[in-house]
């Protein structure tokens, strides 16, 4: 097997890269390359006038790009989707996909901190070359500060007891390890849900770690401006928080779920939903991927303007 097939296996591929309704001579994105498998999807899907762009901040990546004329691969945060498009000098793209998350690959490197199975230190960036880390968050946030972490980014009911035993252990030491910070909080956790609980404060730092949710909500408004009329925007979520923010951008035309509408009632989101019942993985991909189990496709259409429709 190469690297690539051991970096990640793609969730939804041929749904995902369905939904992007793949047109020969069209331009695609897909701003989370990782492993390369969706891109590869794309590529094959392709003629020889169609471009690809690929995104992604982690420098390990770099190891899966495809060696196709067709394919650009962009070393940068998706945020940054729409200043790339303009130093490439493109104005609009006929699709773009999206495998939000966290890849097998940084869950398998035990040196990179995302996961509670290996005793690590707590890193957890996507871009390894700079930013805080998640010991940064533990040992230097205010209480408070890591409450609210907790509470909006891992729904966790104990938010408010896990950031005062982090605060306490941290008073003896710093908390550099995934194993310190198990060993801090493990007490609030009820053994027959202590892996749920735990993955969601893991989550709530990850988050934190990389502005996840800004990120989204930038590449999201982003992708509508630079889609054209009937281009695809295709996304695989994981939690309910990217997920909440993908269905309001695709229902609404922003993350909020705000429903505007001008004068004569007309709502004026950017984007149509092609399958308004969410897309989940199969039983047999489920069976040969347990990662992707919950995972969820959304596909949407971009449409004329309110403007442009009379």
């Amino acid at each position: 097997m190469t690297t690539a097939d051991t970096y990640h296996v793609p969730v939804l591929l041929k749904e995902s890269v369905d939904g992007l309704d793949i047109q020969p001579d069209g331009i695609y994105v897909d701003v989370t390359f990782g492993g390369g498998g969706h891109s590869r999807e794309i590529l094959r899907r392709l003629g020889p006038n169609g471009r690809l762009f690929g995104f992604d901040q982690d420098a390990d990546a770099e190891q899966n790009i495809c060696g196709d004329e067709r394919f650009t691969f962009v070393r940068s945060n998706f945020r940054y989707l729409k200043q790339w498009m303009r130093y490439y000098e493109v104005e609009a793209i006929d699709g773009l996909l999206a495998d939000l998350g966290v890849s097998s690959h940084h869950f398998d490197d035990a040196s990179r901190g995302f996961s509670f199975r290996f005793d690590a230190p707590l890193d957890m960036r996507m871009n390894k070359r700079a930013g805080t880390t998640a010991a940064d968050v533990v040992n230097n946030y205010a209480e408070e500060q890591l409450a609210d972490i907790f509470y909006l980014y891992g729904e966790l009911r104990q938010a408010r007891q896990v950031a005062a035993a982090l605060v306490k252990a941290r008073q003896q030491q710093p908390i550099e390890t995934t194993t310190q910070l198990l060993a801090a909080t493990e007490r609030l956790f009820a053994r027959e849900k202590e892996k749920k609980e735990v993955t969601k404060m893991f989550q709530a730092l990850r988050i934190e770690v990389n502005h996840e949710m800004e990120a989204l909500r930038q590449m999201l408004a982003a992708a509508c401006e630079v889609l054209k009329p009937g281009g695809r925007l295709s996304v695989i979520t994981y939690h309910s928080l990217e997920d909440r923010m993908v269905k309001n951008m695709m229902r609404t035309g922003n993350v909020e779920g705000r429903l505007e509408q001008d004068f004569f009632g007309r709502t004026s989101s950017a984007l149509h939903i092609i399958n308004n019942k969410v897309t989940t993985p199969s039983a047999d991909e489920l069976a040969g991927n347990p990662r992707s189990r919950s995972a969820k496709l959304r596909v949407a259409e971009k449409v004329m303007s309110v403007s442009d429709k009379r």
